[in-house]
């Protein structure tokens, strides 16, 4: 493994991670907000799509043509704050081939209407933008590359809170992407390192997790000597930014050996 901020490659190793935007939820950091890219079996695929995600795909050298799909973990707005922006610029820019974007079921009507709102209606986009839910352990191809959806318990407090009040899903989830010789994990945002078990099953090649909802001393230790050959650490809450040497530190002694990165925004790392 290594790690580069170079612009992105299109062929490097067996699967290269492209940190677009590694912030927490809160506005205002130096960082962008969560957007990832992932380039494995030959297709390129966009992860959230917080803020600036527009800019940085241009910096990045990454056009709109070359997005194969698109994955939203969750809804809320620090992962997908540029959608919208995003979508002008594939009408603006006239992107020609059809697009999928997948994402828990109870955003794809507003997501839709919010689109019409914003005068980026169906009749003006070159090619055919479509939006799929996602369905818990329920895989999806796109093109060589098995996507499969794990649950998180990221929203169940709002959801125990809330949910008589606004009956909605609630729904946020992590990903496993796989090809038939490349195992990568993405955590999404989740609600306790347990959420983490079913990413963890088999050998990862790579494992994106996030580390603002999970106590550090807790997350390391389930990680621990379990098979993975690569992680790097996203997410990170001010606290934990505010003293990283001390943090990456602790990773070292818990962790061993295990390569371990804690992402930069525009950091890429390939396995």
């Amino acid at each position: 493994m290594s790690t580069t901020s170079d612009r992105f490659p299109r062929h490097m190793g067996k699967a290269t991670l492209h940190a677009l935007g590694t912030g927490d939820g809160w506005a205002g950091d130096s960082r962008g907000h969560s957007a990832f890219v992932y380039q494995l079996g030959g297709r390129t695929l966009l992860v959230d799509c917080g803020e600036p995600v527009s800019s940085r795909l241009r910096a990045a050298g990454i056009a709109p043509d070359d997005l194969d799909g698109i994955l939203l973990t969750h809804l809320h707005c620090d992962h997908v704050g540029g959608f919208f922006m995003l979508m002008q610029g594939f009408w603006l820019e006239k992107r020609t081939r059809d697009l999928t974007v997948h994402m828990p079921a109870e955003g794809l009507e507003p997501v839709r209407r919010m689109l019409d709102a914003a005068f980026i209606f169906r009749e003006l986009m070159p090619a055919e933008l479509d939006f799929a839910p996602l369905t818990a352990n329920e895989p999806l191809q796109i093109g060589p590359v098995k996507i499969t959806p794990h649950p998180t318990t990221h929203l169940e407090t709002l959801r125990e809170n809330f949910q008589e009040k606004y009956p909605q899903g609630f729904e946020a989830f992590s990903f496993i992407l796989e090809t038939e010789d490349t195992r990568i994990a993405h955590s999404g945002d989740i609600g306790g390192a347990a959420d983490l078990e079913p990413l963890l099953a088999q050998p990862l090649d790579l494992f994106c997790c996030e580390l603002a909802h999970v106590e550090p001393t807790e997350l390391f230790g389930l990680l621990a000597g379990k098979p993975i050959g690569h992680v790097c650490f996203t997410h990170l809450s001010r606290q934990h930014r505010e003293n990283l040497e001390a943090l990456k530190a602790q990773a070292a002694e818990a962790l061993g050996e295990m390569a371990v990165t804690f992402l930069e925004d525009d950091q890429l790392v390939e396995c």
